[in-house]
């Protein structure tokens, strides 16, 4: 059963599919399903939602208008789309910047209506168009996503060669992949994995190879699967109470985590800990700005960050 898709994911698919049929009109329904990787019946689903936008007095000339017609379709854009879009520098380079992962999705041309537009729009702002984006997707290489997606179609398994930031080692591991999708400026595979013998998100620009064993996967996604984070800890996860300074409180924004109390002394969060090289660097990194409170099946956590300050120096030494 395939995963119900969230408002902007289904943006981002309407983003890339809309000009490309613009650009091929009359194209059949199959063919752009099949380009998308699409069912028939989810396309006509996203198209649906195409036909209603457009601008107050919402008239048909301010509408897009869309066109299903014997197993056909077509795309007019409303007149809106004919005048002048008139935008700053910044508000250019982050349409340039947030655009360019389009270009990524499947089915997208490299050199279609989208990506000849992005490159007029870094033209006409005199910027670099790879250097402006090159960050925003991270460093994922071509040939591996294409790889994975094809293990998704095609219900394979590969193995991979990955790289754990979180638990600082290499691993290979038998993974049957389910989805591949971006958040987060980064690409990542949900699949399940032989190895924990459970579901598991892999970053992708962490993946140092793919190679397929040509052997149909009997793992399928479970009918509840639907979660879009990236981090998914497992029943018994030991986890920690901090107690964060204002100069912390970005660690609510960049990870997942539980606010308990904000108060004078402080704000207190609880997290759940999956690896605790991850936790040992993250405690390095904010310093006396973060103080641990207390911790559940973490055996020694008042001096983790101590004894792990003590092997940075001992390198150096």
């Amino acid at each position: 059963m395939s995963k119900p898709k969230t408002a902007g994911e289904r943006l981002r698919r309407l983003l890339a599919i809309v000009p490309w049929i613009v650009a091929n009109p009359g194209v059949e329904i199959a063919s752009v399903a099949a380009r998308f990787g699409l069912g028939e019946d989810e396309l006509i689903e996203d198209l649906n939602i195409v036909w209603m936008i457009g601008l107050p007095p919402y008239t048909p000339d301010a509408l897009v208008e869309v066109v299903l017609e014997e197993g056909k379709v077509w795309i007019h854009y409303a007149d809106f789309f004919a005048r002048p879009l008139r935008l700053s520098p910044a508000q250019g380079l982050a349409l340039l910047a947030s655009s360019d992962g389009l270009l990524s999705m499947p089915g997208s041309e490299p050199d279609g209506p989208l990506a000849r537009a992005l490159a007029k729009l870094a033209s006409t702002l005199g910027v670099a168009h790879d250097e402006v984006v090159d960050v925003e997707l991270g460093t994922a290489e071509a040939g591996l996503l294409q790889q994975l997606r094809q293990a998704v179609e095609g219900s394979t398994e590969v193995e991979i060669d990955y790289y754990s930031y979180g638990r600082d080692e290499h691993s290979r591991r038998l993974i049957a992949p389910w989805r591949v999708r971006s958040t987060e400026g980064a690409w990542y595979v949900e699949a399940w994995c032989h190895q924990a013998e459970d579901e598991r998100v892999f970053r992708v620009d962490r993946i140092e190879s793919v190679e397929s064993t040509g052997h149909r996967s009997k793992h399928q996604p479970p009918s509840d699967w639907g979660s879009d984070s990236t981090f998914r800890p497992n029943q018994g996860d030991p986890a920690i109470v901090l107690r964060l300074q204002p100069e912390a409180r970005w660690v609510v924004e960049a990870y997942p985590c539980e606010v308990m109390e904000d108060s004078q002394e402080g704000l207190t969060i609880r997290m759940v800990i999956t690896a605790l090289p991850w936790l040992e660097r993250l405690l390095l990194r904010l310093g006396p700005a973060a103080e641990v409170v207390e911790a559940t099946d973490l055996s020694g956590y008042s001096q983790i960050r101590s004894k792990a300050a003590e092997r940075v120096l001992a390198r150096y030494r």
